[in-house]
């Protein structure tokens, strides 16, 4: 046997504990009418009378008691279920999965530690992948991009700082092939192309200005390129904290890449993510103004 509705066994319900039919329309907010005939309902499909109606209203039978019992019971642990699922979104607790470049960590993983230590209740995935992951399908709750500014329009998007680039030489290098004063003579190590074959602004600057055959190292793997660099096998753009004992060469400020901080319109002021994003953008300082046109 099925029960058809919910509605049937909660207005029963109402009227076991009323003893009208009024006072559990009023409690219902229906018409006392509906309330007749969704108990009527509920007594076909079980087959047994659950109230003996009288002039002064309607009193339970032992089939009744039993309903009074077991709906009451299952009303309960629905309003307990309701309440800890409209609770879950206000604690901040629970898996959180950030997305972000593989170069990003010496930034990044300080301000998520940091994170972790206000919040013990958190599960933090940190991914680094070339891809984007699809925040409009719950991918990820924030993902760290670089370049230009993301223009999804279910978006929520936040500078979060500039990334310069220097482009670096170990002095084995520079004893080999001589001072770096025409870049297109010279060779050089570079990443791949980032996701859907976007370049960093100094990649592409690079590349107009410098042969192909030039670039003799290329790879996803930026310890891998620091490798050819500090091997003194080629010229590479490197973050300076990672450039100790190298030469700088070259620093333009049209090769900075502008991070973003992106999270779906969704998810944007729940009370976890915007823990996250205040951690990430430093605890609100030295994190950068927003991006002009950010979505709230």
């Amino acid at each position: 046997m099925n029960i058809e509705s919910w509605d049937d066994i909660r207005t029963a319900l109402a009227v076991a504990r009323t003893g009208t039919v009024s006072a559990a329309a009023e409690a219902l907010g229906v018409h006392h009418a509906t309330v007749i005939r969704r108990v009527d309902a509920l007594e076909r499909q079980l087959g047994v009378r659950l109230f003996q109606r009288h002039t002064r209203g309607y009193a339970l039978t032992e089939a009744g008691q039993v309903l009074l019992r077991s709906a009451g019971e299952a009303d309960e642990r629905f309003a307990q279920m309701a309440s800890r699922i409209a609770g879950a979104g206000d604690r901040i607790e629970g898996d959180l999965v950030v997305t972000s470049l593989p170069e990003l960590a010496d930034l990044v993983m300080p301000r998520l530690l940091a994170l972790l230590r206000r919040h013990p209740g958190l599960r933090l995935r940190y991914v680094t992948d070339a891809r984007l992951y699809r925040l409009s399908t719950g991918e990820a709750h924030i993902a760290i991009r670089a370049g230009a500014r993301p223009t999804e329009p279910d978006y929520v998007v936040r500078r979060l700082a500039v990334l310069p680039s220097r482009l670096y030489a170990a002095p084995a290098y520079l004893e080999a092939h001589g001072p770096v004063e025409d870049l297109a003579r010279h060779r050089f190590a570079m990443p791949l192309p980032g996701a859907a074959g976007e370049r960093a602004p100094y990649m592409r600057w690079l590349e107009e200005r410098v042969p192909a055959n030039n670039m003799v190292f290329l790879s996803n793997d930026f310890d891998a390129v620091e490798a050819v660099v500090r091997g003194g096998e080629a010229l590479g753009v490197l973050k300076k904290e990672r450039a100790e004992g190298l030469a700088e060469i070259m620093a333009l400020p049209e090769w900075d890449s502008e991070l973003w901080l992106v999270t779906h319109v969704d998810l944007h002021r729940t009370p976890k993510v915007q823990a996250a994003l205040e951690a990430l953008r430093g605890g609100g300082q030295g994190g950068g103004r927003d991006g002009a046109g950010e979505r709230e």
